[in-house]
């Protein structure tokens, strides 16, 4: 495998944390190979997770939203060898008298597709390639039939390529010294107990009562616990109401010059027990690998919630049949404390 390519389709920062594992567990299986990675939105590798320090490059195409517009079926593959070409050039390669050779040059020597959407599908296939990986319509898109499962992608890619790939985890001591050393200093004791309570995607109501979160926090403080949030700054009257009703309630990120999510895994790593709603800061708290619970109401917990090792999910579709994520009570969470 010289060049590996993924494809996603979501546009949350979450999104793209989910697939850490994924991609350190190819790289460190097919280690001389060049990876790149073509979003249908915004590529966070590049910009807000970039000190995370994962090692993949950005196909740029040149087409916004890949994948969402039926036009991109006709542009695909010539916006894709044209790039090639420019790349040869710039590194100074002339073609060769041998077409076949320059075609091998021309294409992915693997796609891997980590999304379900038939045009989108469809549109990425156009893209030169040997091996074509994707779970749309049932795994029929594969370049090779097999036994697969939806749910695991390392285990299918293990069936389709007939290599054993192992898993490696993005691990937190890895990063940047001067994140660990402002998470020590931020939060220097032990006993902190970490919340995040707002929701990023709009969208849907995602988001566990306010107050909840506050009658929940009161009850750790009262164990000698320290409450510890992860709001934004902007978010002065929410911060404002959490600080009136628990004065020992802690913001360490608005004691820092620095602000990045690598920080908020950083935090993560001083904390006892980590309790968030499904959003972009679940994700990086997951990074840390120390326990967790997690509370979901609309969305899909077992596609969504952090692969860790100590993990407790409480889901209303589950546990109340219904994706009113509210039915949570305030003593569901603190049992599980």
């Amino acid at each position: 495998m010289k060049k590996i390519l993924l494809y996603n389709s979501g546009g949350g920062l979450g999104d793209s944390i989910q697939l850490f594992n994924l991609i350190l567990s190819l790289q460190n299986h097919f280690k001389s190979a060049d990876f790149f990675y073509l979003g249908a939105h915004e590529n966070h590798f590049q910009g807000k997770l970039k000190e995370f320090n994962i090692n993949i490059k950005t196909l740029d195409l040149g087409l916004k939203y890949f994948g969402f517009r039926w036009w991109h079926f006709l542009v695909a593959k010539k916006r894709f060898i044209d790039l090639e070409a420019k790349k040869r050039k710039e590194k100074f390669v002339p073609k060769t008298k041998n077409k076949s050779i320059d075609q091998e040059l021309d294409k992915i020597d693997l796609i891997i597709d980590l999304q379900s959407k038939l045009r989108n599908t469809i549109i990425l296939n156009k893209i030169p390639h040997d091996h074509f990986y994707s779970s749309t319509y049932g795994f029929k898109f594969c370049t090779k039939k097999g036994e697969y499962s939806s749910e695991n992608h390392l285990e299918n890619l293990s069936n389709f390529l007939n290599t054993n790939i192992g898993i490696s985890k993005f691990n937190p001591s890895n990063l940047d010294e001067k994140y660990k050393s402002e998470a020590k200093r931020l939060l220097p004791d032990k006993n902190y107990i970490g919340f995040s309570l707002t929701q990023g995607n709009v969208y849907r109501e995602k988001s566990w009562s306010i107050d909840k979160f506050m009658d929940l926090a009161t009850k750790i403080d009262e164990k000698s616990k320290i409450p510890v949030f992860f709001v934004e700054k902007k978010e002065t009257e929410l911060i404002k109401k959490i600080k009136s009703k628990i004065p020992n309630a802690l913001f360490p990120e608005h004691h820092s010059n620095i602000s990045c999510p690598a920080l908020v895994t950083a935090l993560t790593s001083r904390l006892n027990l980590a309790i968030s709603i499904d959003n972009g800061v679940m994700h990086m708290m997951g990074l840390a690998n120390i326990p967790m619970i997690v509370l979901f109401g609309p969305t899909d917990s077992e596609k969504f919630a952090p692969k860790i090792n100590s993990i407790q999910v409480l889901d209303s579709k589950k546990i109340y049949k219904s994706k009113d994520i509210n039915r949570i009570t305030v003593l569901d969470v603190f049992r599980l404390i």
